[in-house]
């Protein structure tokens, strides 16, 4: 897709993935830029006229609803905001579980509901998830935060076909590590937020509907399309 004069919103830019993504953004001729975070007073200063904060607790309805009023042109919607609790499924409390529950699969839902009508009035838009590797294939150590992704992950996969005839393309974006405060407990060698944000905006140019911003999400994407119960098994290489 061309990104030229189109309005983004970004959900999560006040660091990691989505602050990286806002500026890789604001190197094209994008005509505006929402970024979207629950306190707006953590946004850092991204130095762009096109830049507008808008405030956004994807967990909250009445946020939801007020940011969508505010930001009813958007072109293009990235789901980035999202939480990230360890443990397995027998260590991790309810609270955790369900934490990542409500903001990666029922926030992100609600904040798609929200802006849908606008984009569905236009007869065109482009929605674009970050899910994550764990959406394709669970790691034991984040089961709720998996599960959650991998309910993002059939979410864009049934939104993909339902909105299509609409004239409205959706997107999966599936980082591996990334040198973020989120994945900083992961054992595992990150690639840079820049890095990923590169290779996210890239792939939106190019039309990609599966985006695999770095190695190791790459080399995951590879398996999703050709070996699944490889895909399973190399995910929890250890136990």
């Amino acid at each position: 897709m061309s990104l030229s004069k189109k309005v983004v919103l970004v959900s999560g830019a006040n660091k990691g993935i989505g602050a990286a993504t806002v500026r890789q953004l604001l190197k094209t001729d994008i005509a505006k830029i929402y970024t979207a975070a629950r306190n707006p007073a953590s946004l850092p200063d991204f130095g762009d006229a096109r830049v507008v904060p808008l405030k956004l607790d994807i967990t909250d309805a009445a946020s939801v609803r007020s940011a969508a009023e505010t930001a009813g042109d958007v072109d293009l919607l990235i789901n980035n905001a999202g939480t990230m609790a360890f443990g397995d499924w027998q260590s991790s409390s309810d609270a955790d579980i369900a934490a990542d529950m409500n903001t990666n699969f029922y926030g992100t839902l609600s904040v798609i509901k929200a802006f849908l009508p606008a984009f569905t009035a236009r007869g065109s838009g482009t929605i674009a998830n970050v899910v994550s590797i764990v959406g394709l294939a669970a790691t034991a150590p984040i089961s709720g935060y998996s599960a959650s992704k991998a309910a993002l992950q059939s979410l864009t996969q049934s939104l993909r076909a339902s909105l299509a005839a609409k004239g409205i393309s959706v997107v999966g974006i599936y980082p591996g590590p990334v040198d973020t405060d989120l994945a900083a407990a992961i054992p595992l060698a990150k690639v840079t937020p820049e890095l990923a944000a590169e290779n996210i905006v890239l792939g939106l140019e190019k039309g990609d509907a599966y985006i695999f911003p770095d190695p190791l999400a790459q080399q995951v994407g590879h398996l999703f399309a050709t070996d699944g119960h490889q895909l399973e098994a190399a995910m929890n290489l250890g136990g």
